[in-house]
């Protein structure tokens, strides 16, 4: 997220910004789908959860601080759990905030699950905290807001490029998306954040949380180097807003938020570089810096002629809309939706989404997955400032 949305308004309202209409290179419509409306009773959703228990319950987060609840489709009272006393956030545009939800792979179990928020600090504009909260033992559709325990705090000079998503992998572990540090250019220290391996800013971390207050998985890249952290997965990034993984093949899927030129989606791989500042998706960017060794270019980019900050998605492992199978479904913030197809060569084909909504009328904040594989878009609608949740059918 980048924009603010009286400006993007502006522009789509005046035909100066345009994804409907921009050129060259635009990639063909896919087959006619709709969405369908959960609920309007939201605020700047950022974050979707299933906590796959059997329950039939779904949580969405609000920017704000508040994790309300839907059981069935339906929203219910009252919340789940309010941090908004801790929570940075100021009224109107924002990138700081309550960012990330996920629910132990255990959770059936052990009634815990961690989120990602914005919190005071001194010293820097604020910090990072994840942490994690149990289930109130009276009531299983409330939170025990006293049973917080941070796992992870880590400060940021600036307000913006908090990455912010967390989701647990296959294995066992969790993985937190976090960005560069903020402002523009990633002009923090010599050659940036993003490519510092002593910070965990521009990076994917991956940790343990069945360890107090965290272990450090063995196979981490940089465990029992000097100078590094050996909480980092992966690194070389501006802003990684979401990220999913692939639900049957396990791939991890990353939206990173481009500068100037590019947005980009990333299969992140354990250790591996995806290039910023140094390269702004697969070009170069900052021509002044060393070239690292070896970097990995994006499965997929596109032009800021057709839009302007992604928002990754999921790859539809459902079955309700069989014509998504194995594609990724991903979005920029200002509108359009688009599903990724893998080729036999190893290439992925991009393709516009023709759904019941044109880009212009929401902003898409992110994208959730039910335990069924089905996938939602939580968006700002701009008429009348909304927070909607829908779903994608056929």
């Amino acid at each position: 997220m980048k924009f603010t949305k009286s400006i993007a308004a502006v522009l789509f309202s005046a035909g100066l910004y345009s994804v409907q209409a921009c050129g060259q290179g635009v990639p063909q419509a896919a087959s006619k789908l709709k969405v369908v409306q959960i609920t309007d009773q939201l605020a700047h959703p950022t974050a979707f959860a299933d906590p796959n228990d059997g329950s039939g319950r779904m949580f969405v987060c609000e920017q704000e601080g508040k994790i309300k609840w839907l059981n069935n489709g339906k929203l219910q009272s009252p919340l789940f759990l309010d941090i908004t006393k801790d929570v940075v956030k100021k009224p109107g545009y924002e990138e700081r905030g309550l960012l990330g939800l996920a629910f132990h792979p255990k959770f059936s179990q052990n009634g815990k699950f961690y989120v990602h928020y914005s919190a005071p600090t001194s010293g820097a504009n604020h910090k990072s905290v994840i942490k994690e909260f149990q289930v109130s033992k009276t009531n299983p559709n409330q939170a025990d807001v006293n049973s917080g325990r941070v796992v992870i705090e880590f400060d940021q000079p600036q307000s913006n490029h908090n990455g912010g998503d967390v989701k647990f992998g296959k294995d066992g572990f969790l993985y937190i998306s976090v960005g560069d540090g903020g402002g523009q250019r990633d002009q923090h220290g010599k050659y940036g954040n993003a490519q510092n391996p002593d910070t965990f800013l521009g990076k994917i971390l991956r940790i343990d949380i069945d360890q107090t207050p965290y272990g450090i998985p063995k196979d981490n890249p940089f465990v029992g180097k000097a100078g590094a952290k050996p909480e980092i997965f992966a690194y070389g990034f501006r802003n990684p807003w979401r990220i999913s993984f692939d639900r049957k093949t396990g791939k991890l899927f990353a939206g990173d938020v481009g500068q100037d030129a590019i947005e980009e989606v990333d299969i992140v791989e354990n250790g591996g570089n995806y290039g910023w500042r140094v390269m702004e998706g697969s070009q170069p960017h900052n021509t002044s810096d060393p070239k690292p060794a070896q970097t990995i270019n994006p499965i997929s980019e596109y032009p800021h002629a057709e839009g302007i900050s992604i928002t990754g998605g999921f790859v539809y492992r459902g079955t309700q809309v069989p014509s998504l199978d194995g594609k990724y479904i991903f979005a920029d913030w200002t509108g359009p939706v688009w599903q990724l197809t893998e080729g036999k060569n190893g290439k992925w084909d991009r393709e516009k989404l023709n759904i019941s909504q044109d880009a212009g009328y929401w902003h898409i904040y992110s994208f959730g997955e039910d335990s069924k594989g089905e996938i939602y878009l939580l968006t700002v609608v701009l008429d009348g400032e909304k927070g909607v949740l829908y779903k994608i059918a056929q």
